[in-house]
């Protein structure tokens, strides 16, 4: 089969290699039918580098047809129509039981002391190989995979493999008041979702903060008020001046480790990528550090006793924070990879309408035959051609 495989930093290329099979009772194979770059693959593409091996398979946003399941599958049946969600849970375990399927013990990757297996991710997290190929073997399909209505367009259901549930599990976090004011920093996909779930789960005042002009535009289509951060000299004193004098009740960090603005962040980032692999791994998980520009700006910005909730991924283990302002304005800090299977049922009931009350059939920018994904990831980091969500398709 076809799929999109790693071989160094920015060199990505699509591959012959083997079909995926049958390897546990618990697996099916998964035909794909339509499979999305996440903001998440491009640090793999820039910055994680030294978890990866020529030759993984990428990616984390995949849907399709079942073609085959293990004996051990009974809910799942050849031609059921699936999303996956990217993490891998098991669904019984002591942490699924409590809906924490990030954190799924089954799955833990205990030697590198990190949560649940995911697809396409890096040595840190499995090394489950990806889901931006023709094929998918997806471990405890038991439990993982969402059935979904055999009719409808791809689009309407696929975001529900990562970036749907990660802007809902974002908006529930911050946990803004009915009628409060949220404020979302960073409007790629996930920012678009959780600016958008915001008005719909009640926030009176919904903001979001960018510097792409194709991204302001979209989240205004949505009804969300919003600032180019590059037009701004003091972003967190323009939010507060802008919400009474306090700021935002609620803020959301959509952004994560490689925000625009933090040069030190981004040389130490670069220089441990060009470490030789042990070395650079070591130093990434003992003193790697994150551009924190995003996240600082959110706590500064949010009012006393609110919360900020980050969605964007961060891999630091040194980063400096602002502890003692934290302290004295009693914000709350909430974070995490997103419980997929904890949100899905309640997202499902608002794809399956003939109403589209989350915009999920205005995100996608691109959609590109997989043998192109090389220029897609390309296009997505640079942000050219007013790239906001690519879509590739097998």
């Amino acid at each position: 089969m076809k799929a999109l495989t790693w071989h160094g930093t920015r060199d990505v290329r699509v591959d012959e290699v083997p079909d995926p099979r049958i390897e546990a009772p618990t697996d099916a194979i998964v035909r794909i039918t339509s499979t999305a770059i996440c903001g998440s693959d491009l640090h793999l593409y820039e910055v994680l580098g030294p978890y990866l091996k020529p030759g993984d398979i990428l990616g984390h946003e995949p849907m399709g047809i079942v073609e085959e399941v293990g004996s051990g599958v009974t809910r799942l049946k050849p031609g059921d129509r699936v999303v996956v969600p990217f993490n891998i849970a098991c669904g019984h375990c002591w942490m699924c039981e409590r809906q924490l399927f990030a954190q799924c013990e089954t799955t833990q990757v205990t030697a590198e002391g990190k949560g649940a297996s995911l697809f396409g991710y890096t040595s840190l997290y499995g090394s489950v190989p990806g889901g931006q190929a023709e094929y998918l073997r997806v471990p405890q399909a038991q439990f993982g995979p969402i059935t979904i209505p055999q009719t409808g367009a791809d689009e309407r259901y696929l975001y529900l493999s990562d970036i749907l549930p990660t802007a809902w599990q974002a908006v529930k976090y911050a946990d803004a008041p009915p009628g409060g004011t949220l404020a979302v920093f960073g409007l790629g996909p996930v920012g678009q979702f959780c600016a958008r779930i915001g008005r719909h789960l009640g926030a009176g005042r919904v903001i979001g903060l960018d510097l792409v002009p194709e991204r302001l535009e979209m989240a205004r289509r949505h009804g969300i008020e919003t600032l180019d951060v590059s037009q701004l000299d003091d972003v967190p004193g323009t939010l507060i001046d802008l919400v009474d004098g306090r700021g935002p009740d609620a803020v959301i960090d959509a952004v994560g480790m490689e925000a625009h603005g933090s040069t030190s962040g981004k040389l130490a980032q670069h220089a441990a990528g060009l470490l030789p692999d042990k070395l650079a791994d070591k130093m990434i998980d003992k003193v790697g550090v994150d551009r924190l520009t995003v996240l600082k700006a959110a706590l500064k910005a949010v009012r006393r006793g609110g919360t900020v909730s980050i969605s964007g991924v961060y891999g630091g283990e040194v980063d400096p924070m602002p502890l003692m302002e934290m302290f004295d304005r009693g914000i709350q800090l909430r974070m995490g990879q997103c419980h997929v299977r904890r949100w899905t049922d309640e997202i499902l009931p608002l794809l399956s309408g003939d109403d589209d009350p989350l915009g999920v059939e205005d995100l996608r920018t691109h959609r590109m035959p997989l043998v192109d994904a090389p220029k897609a990831y390309e296009m997505f980091q640079k942000k050219s051609d007013g790239c906001v969500k690519v879509v590739l398709a097998p």
